[in-house]
């Protein structure tokens, strides 16, 4: 018994090694998926493309290979964009907490007893209450007012052109002196504005 298992174990090593030696093609035919009039004709193609090959230095057209690097090329052109996208958003990251650390570490100190200041924020009418002096820097423009999360500070005016530099929506009131109205003749010169004017 154990002398016929070695048998039939011998026999089909036998055939392993046989497929083994055997090309796909052969393999192929001895299974019957291929015909062999049609496994010629496969074998002598091949064989005229390489010696057309070799002959001419023709390169064939492989488009697997063609399909395949457009597809790499592809992907590398996508990875390209989203790291690019990455890198933009970092970079508002990191702006708008450098925006964030300013404000924090430059803020006014409020007076909830003091005057309000009175803006305009996306067309609603907000309120600061602040010093009387705070005010006065405020309309002169020494300090501006920003907004942190759904709050407003009051910042310098050199904190406020970093802030501006960084993000122009964080500031919400500037005002910024220009030369040419200090050079042009104003026509209301002449009239005093009242001191304790509030609007």
């Amino acid at each position: 018994m154990v002398h016929q298992q070695l048998g039939c174990f011998s026999q089909y090593l036998g055939l392993f090694m046989s497929k083994q030696k055997l090309s796909l093609q052969d393999q192929l035919l001895k299974s019957g998926l291929v015909s062999s009039a049609k496994a010629k004709t496969i074998k002598t193609d091949k064989h005229k493309q390489t010696k057309q090959q070799q002959k001419n230095n023709v390169v064939v057209v492989d488009e697997t290979k063609l399909l395949a690097e457009q597809v790499q090329a592809e992907k590398i052109a996508r990875d390209k964009e989203l790291n690019q996208l990455r890198k933009l958003q970092d970079e508002q990251k990191q702006l708008a907490a450098q925006v964030k650390q300013l404000i924090e570490l430059n803020r006014q100190p409020k007076d909830e007893n003091g005057v309000a200041y009175n803006f305009n924020d996306n067309n609603k009418i907000k309120t600061v209450y602040v010093a009387n002096e705070m005010r006065e820097q405020i309309i002169q423009g020494r300090a501006a007012i920003v907004r942190l999360a759904a709050a407003y500070e009051v910042v310098s005016a050199e904190v406020a052109k970093k802030i501006l530099d960084r993000d122009a929506g964080s500031v919400i009131v500037f005002n910024q002196q220009t030369n040419t109205a200090a050079g042009s003749e104003d026509a209301y010169a002449d009239y005093q504005i009242p001191d304790d004017l509030i609007w």
